[in-house]
Formats: structure tokens, sequence, C-alpha cells
């Protein structure tokens, strides 16, 4: 088989590779919010199921001295990296992935345990992949073990859209009616930041992750970036990895969302202005409808919740047409609710 074109990449980003001994087949990713209640189930799951030779890098983001030093002494094979700054998902992630020394990168989320040797066995799956082969992403369960997600189908800027609305949901299942390409292996299109393994040296050359996005969407824009370069992604069906991101729900999510809604309009309107325009000006519609909800119920039935609603919408809106990036918006907003 022959390779894909790779144009379209940047060939710096050569950063330090680290160690003398001998590099690991697998470099393991994660990103922990001073949230040990997160990162230990998900450590010990590695610990426990991961067989292939590995490492794992863990950016301990705004951690406190205390969760620090305990972390570091329960899990001593694992390289903690200290991220005190404000960073989103993408800045923190590229902390740990310009230092690993895999020949493939997984990207774990905190809040997610693995129940068997999943990086072995994606790792795997690449021998069987054509050789323009850039991710393998496994199957996302709930707690309770019912399906997540499997694959992500194309995500088309209308879709976006619609989902404000609540007129769109994305599939769970992307392989559906798809022939796979071997056992359990089916193409798709996007991936989840939530977990995926991807060829080291493309990831290097795309550049990492994009941090231009604070909190999303940098998993459907790195799938973009490939695919548009003549790279293949993938899903394991097969491969399973619990993600628990309901019960875990960070605190700082009412200063995400309008970072989010910053980022993807920026994504989706690919730097036309013009497009950029026809996008926000529904979105924005979205939120202010909702915003008006808040203010009747808040009219009709006084409560701590719709003030907090009321707000939330505000910040919406405010972030739609705003000229800030995701980063400031999130900053500023976060300021705002005392969460910085």
């Amino acid at each position: 088989m022959t390779s894909t074109s790779r144009k379209g990449f940047s060939t710096a980003d050569m950063e330090a590779r680290g160690t003398h001994s001998p590099a690991p087949l697998v470099s393991v990713v994660t990103v922990c919010m001073n949230r040990p209640d997160n990162l230990y189930p998900c450590l010990l799951s590695i610990r426990e199921h991961c067989r292939v030779s590995h490492e794992v890098l863990v950016v301990a983001y705004r951690f406190s001295a205390e969760n620090l030093a305990r972390a570091k002494a329960d899990f001593p094979e694992v390289r903690f990296i200290e991220s005190d700054e404000v960073r989103g998902f993408s800045e923190n992630n590229n902390l740990a992935l310009r230092q690993v020394r895999g020949r493939f990168c997984f990207v774990l989320n905190d809040d997610t345990e693995l129940c068997s040797d999943v990086p072995g066995r994606l790792a795997e799956d690449f021998s069987r992949l054509p050789d323009n082969a850039a991710i393998v992403t496994p199957r996302l369960v709930n707690a309770d073990g019912s399906l997540q997600l499997c694959g992500r189908p194309p995500y088309p800027a209308a879709f976006y859209v619609l989902q404000q609305w609540h007129l769109h949901s994305e599939p769970k299942d992307d392989t559906l009616g798809k022939n796979p390409v071997f056992g359990e292996v089916f193409p798709t299109s996007n991936i989840s930041g939530a977990a995926f393994l991807i060829k080291t040296d493309v990831f290097r050359q795309a550049g990492w992750f994009d941090e231009s996005y604070f909190f999303t969407p940098e998993d459907i824009a790195l799938s973009t970036k490939l695919r548009e370069a003549g790279y293949g992604v993938y899903v394991d069906r097969g491969a399973e990895v619990v993600h628990k991101w309901k019960a875990t729900a960070s605190r700082i999510s009412p200063a995400v969302r309008p970072a989010a809604i910053r980022g993807s309009l920026m994504f989706f309107s690919r730097g036309s202005s013009a497009k950029y325009f026809l996008l926000a000006a529904p979105v924005w519609l979205a939120e202010f409808s909702k915003y008006l909800k808040a203010c009747l119920r808040r009219l009709f039935r006084p409560s701590d919740e719709n003030v907090l609603k009321m707000r939330t919408f505000r910040e919406n809106c405010a972030a739609v047409f705003s000229r800030r990036t995701p980063k400031q918006i999130f900053i500023d907003s976060a300021r705002r609710w005392k969460l910085l």
C-alpha cells in the first residue's frame, strides 16, 4: 500500500525527545484539573490493564501542592507535568504531547477507565490498516454500560446550528450500515477527544492540537485537518473505554460554554467573515431565546437556578459576536463567576 500525501503540515516543532531509556510503543497522555477523584480510577485502570510497552504523562492542571505530592507518591511510574497558568484542553495536552517518546499517542480524558488493554489493541489495529491510517478511536460507553459514542460521522456547520436549537442530535454509532475494514474496525469521519490513539509523527507534523480552541471543537478540528491531508480515521468497535463525563461535569462549565460557542463558530466559518455571520446569527437567536425563557421563569417562579440560567445565557449571547479569543472569553467569564 502506498502512503497518502501529507501536504499542508508544518515540519517545525522539533521537541526534545526525553530520556535514554528505550522508547515505549505508546505514550498515554491525560490532563486533570485538580480532581484526584477522577484521576485515580483512570490511572489505576491503566496500571491494571495496559500491557503494551507504555509511558504515562499527566498534566496536573492547577493542582494543589498536597494533591500533587500525594499523586506522585501513589503513582511513581507516572510523569507529572505541572500546569499552573490558565490553559484549555488543547494547550494542556500539548504540554505533555511535546514530551512523548512513544510511536503512538493515546490521548485519554481523566474521567475515563480502561477495562482491557485498549492502547495495545488499537496499536495492533494499525498493522492491518492502510499506510495512510492516522487515528483509531475506541467505542465510548457510559458508566452504566450504555453506548455513548462509536465513531463520529461528518459534522457540517448546519448540524452545529441545528443542534443549538435542539433540532439535531449526533448519532451515537457511526458504524451502522457500514462494512468493516477488518474485524470490528470501521472507517469514520471524526473522533472524540475523550480517547483516541494516533501516530505520533503524524500528530507532530499536524502541530498537535490547535490551541486556537479553548474547549471544543479541537477533536473535530484535528480529524478534519487529517482527513483533508489524506489521512484515514477509524473506530474499533471492539475496544471499549468507560467515559463518565456526565457524572464528572466540571464546576467551570458556566465559563466553558461561551468559549466553546466562540471556538465552534471560528472553526465552522473557516476564516470567512460572511460565513461567520451567517452561522452566528441563528446561534445568537437560539441563546437569546433561552435567555428570554429564563427571564419568564424567573418572573413567575423566582429562584437562584433561574437567575443562574439568565446569567449563563446572557454570557453565551455576548460570546457569539465577540472579537475576543475563546481563551480570553473563558478567562473573563471565569473571573465574573469567581472561578479563577
